[in-house]
């Protein structure tokens, strides 16, 4: 198994930032902006640049690139419609299996990992941890999602069916965002820059993918520190299940101020 690079291999201000820079601001008019021939022409420059400066380099960035333009290819919105979220389930999972794939079988690496069973059990600071996020959740979701307007994103969960499928989709997202963002762009972009430049990079592509979710308005000052912190704590744990943990926990009120939002006397346990 490759060994990780040391800090002092990892350096902020080289060329090798330059490609990592313009593939990860690609996903801002490609996701955040709906923009494809920008979008599409700054990853392809970015993967084309890194080839010019560092091939391994290269090779890494365009694992993420393939990601990228495999969730590309379908509307990132909520419609729940059957069909719209088996094409949506299908395409981001091949969003994360592509890369693993080439990554394990094409380059013969063992970077791209999925770890759930770490052995190790979480810290009263870890459990604290995650009663925090509920809180801050219950505090600045439905205040941002109702004064907004951004809920009318997501459908109205009226109904029994639209109510698991939602609570369905909500939570797969959660989960297939620390497999894509985290564990594979995250890791990749560590192995060339300093951990803090690498969460920064990935964040980016982590909140212009929310953007097209639904977090618009001013959902940026609330997704790109998220997407920080989860990155944050994936250095720290080194868990795939903590760092879903917390993506679900902060997912379910999530979920609970959408049906409030649309239903105003249901769950009117909301501060706003």
């Amino acid at each position: 198994m490759p060994s990780t690079p040391t800090e002092t291999t990892r350096t902020a201000l080289s060329w090798k930032l330059l490609p990592a820079v313009l593939l990860s601001v690609s996903a801002v008019p490609l996701f955040a902006f709906q923009e494809d021939v920008p979008g599409y022409g700054l990853l392809v420059l970015g993967v084309a640049t890194a080839a010019l400066i560092d091939r391994r380099l290269m090779r890494h960035l365009a694992l993420i690139a393939a990601g990228l333009l495999t969730i590309s290819l379908v509307p990132l919105n909520a419609d729940l419609s059957i069909g719209h979220m088996a094409l949506m389930g299908g395409v981001l999972a091949l969003a994360v299996l592509l890369p693993w794939l080439l990554s394990k079988f094409a380059y013969r690496e063992d970077i791209i990992r999925f770890p759930v069973k770490t052995g190790r059990r979480w810290p009263l600071a870890a459990k604290m941890y995650l009663l925090g996020v509920v809180a801050l959740g219950y505090l600045v979701l439905p205040a941002y999602l109702i004064r907004t307007g951004v809920y009318q994103n997501w459908p109205d969960a009226s109904g029994p069916s639209i109510f698991w499928r939602l609570f369905l989709g909500v939570n797969a997202v959660g989960i297939w965002d620390e497999l894509f963002f985290i564990c594979t762009a995250f890791t990749l972009l560590r192995r060339h820059f300093p951990d803090w430049l690498a969460n920064l990079l990935q964040a980016v592509i982590f909140s212009s993918f929310l953007w097209e979710i639904g977090y618009q308005s001013w959902g940026p000052l609330l997704t790109f520190p998220f997407a920080l912190l989860q990155g944050y704590t994936f250095k720290l744990t080194k868990s795939l299940t903590y760092v879903v943990s917390v993506h679900l926990v902060f997912d379910l009120v999530l979920f609970l101020a959408l049906v409030h939002a649309h239903n105003r006397d249901w769950l009117p346990v909301f501060l706003y």
